[in-house]
């Protein structure tokens, strides 16, 4: 076969493109870093200290470096990080103490702005544009819809719930709510700021939960149950009740609730439960109905809160335990530039190519299926 000829014009082209992906590969690689606000339990500070403490997911979770926060009572003292969430359009991080909700830019790592809203703070939610902001008063009867640019209130949702943790739906157009007094669990609509559906009542008061990918299930832990509960979305029945197997409940040392914690791993596959009393996490197959006890992982302290890294990969109790989901065995464990353990219920997967981030995850350990 006859080679083809090329025209000046057209070598040009492929030299100035092969260039071009030269450069392209040159850049600095894509980044992946564990964000963890601290102190994320109660206003601990042997857990790791004050800040946003970063881990290079890529690198065995080892220490990047601390971020400083405000955040401080009129003693000096620093006050319990209550959420954590980050855009990467944005370009914002958003930490939430019981007072004040403090934005800071992920580039520079500079405060914007902290502001202290009328009862307090508690979980926060951001939407997926970057644009607003869910943040529940600290266990009132209240929310705010709050402008994540600039702080400013642009309406309060009043529910007499005991607002307490917040998240958005993956599409953006829900959020949903649960408060500390209230079987209930709410949804509104993002576009009003109204509540247009309520799901329940569940079996006591709903304290963590967790949402499916295209917004039609809830998993809500309740009060005095070692287990959760399952809730459909669009109908607001409660359909499952789900005890864990094999285990006693007992005393906790945090929360006062014996499962206080669950996610979806990202594809759905499985459920993943905090179990205080017997420092534990119970997983779940999520694939049937009910969701089928399959193991439990021993963990090196009480857990109340569980996430997971984007792809899946990784496991985060609040413990500072690393878990690998596909073995489901600990890999390490979190630990600041003390050697200290860290341990905390705010984390968040943020992403970066070079400076810019790129990419982010959420506190909660939401499923990411779409279909």
């Amino acid at each position: 076969m006859r080679a083809p000829r090329w025209s000046p014009f057209s070598l040009t082209l492929i030299i100035l493109a092969t260039n071009l992906c030269h450069l392209a590969a040159a850049e600095p690689g894509e980044r992946h870093l564990l964000y963890v606000a601290t102190p994320g339990i109660r206003d601990y500070l042997q857990y790791g200290g004050h800040g946003v403490v970063v881990f290079d997911i890529d690198h065995g979770h080892r220490l990047v470096k601390r971020i400083p926060l405000a955040g401080l009572d009129d003693q000096g003292k620093p006050l319990n990080v209550k959420g954590v969430a980050a855009n990467a359009g944005t370009k914002r991080l958003y930490v939430t103490t019981t007072r004040t909700l403090t934005c800071l830019d992920l580039e520079t790592e500079r405060i914007l702005w902290e502001k202290a809203y009328d009862g307090g703070c508690d979980r926060l939610a951001l939407a997926p544009d970057g644009k607003v902001i869910y943040l529940p008063s600290l266990e009132q009867g209240h929310w705010h819809v709050v402008d994540a640019l600039s702080g400013d209130l642009l309406k309060r949702i009043e529910t007499g719930a005991g607002a307490h943790n917040t998240a958005y739906s993956l599409d953006g157009t829900q959020a949903y709510l649960a408060g500390l007094k209230s079987p209930l669990f709410r949804v509104t609509d993002t576009h009003t700021h109204t509540v247009i559906r309520e799901v329940g009542p569940f079996g006591n008061v709903v304290r963590p939960f967790t949402i499916n990918g295209r917004g039609t299930l809830c998993y809500v832990n309740v009060n005095d149950l070692l287990g959760f509960e399952i809730g459909d979305l669009t109908t607001g029945k409660v359909l499952q009740r789900v005890e864990v197997q094999g285990f006693e409940k007992g005393p906790t040392l945090r929360h006062g609730c014996p499962s206080h914690g669950i996610g979806l791993t990202p594809d759905e596959k499985e459920i993943w439960l905090a179990d205080a009393h017997n420092r534990r996490m119970h997983v779940f197959d999520a694939t049937v109905m009910p969701p089928r006890q399959l193991m439990s992982i021993g963990l090196r302290e009480e857990p109340g809160w569980v996430t997971f890294s984007l792809d899946g990969r990784y496991a985060y109790p609040s413990t500072g335990d690393v878990v690998d989901v596909a073995s489901h065995k600990i890999i390490t464990g979190l630990t600041d530039e003390t050697g200290a353990a860290v341990h905390s219920e705010k984390m968040v997967e943020i992403d970066f190519v070079g400076t810019r981030p790129v990419r982010n995850g959420d506190q909660f350990g939401l499923g990411r299926k779409l279909r």
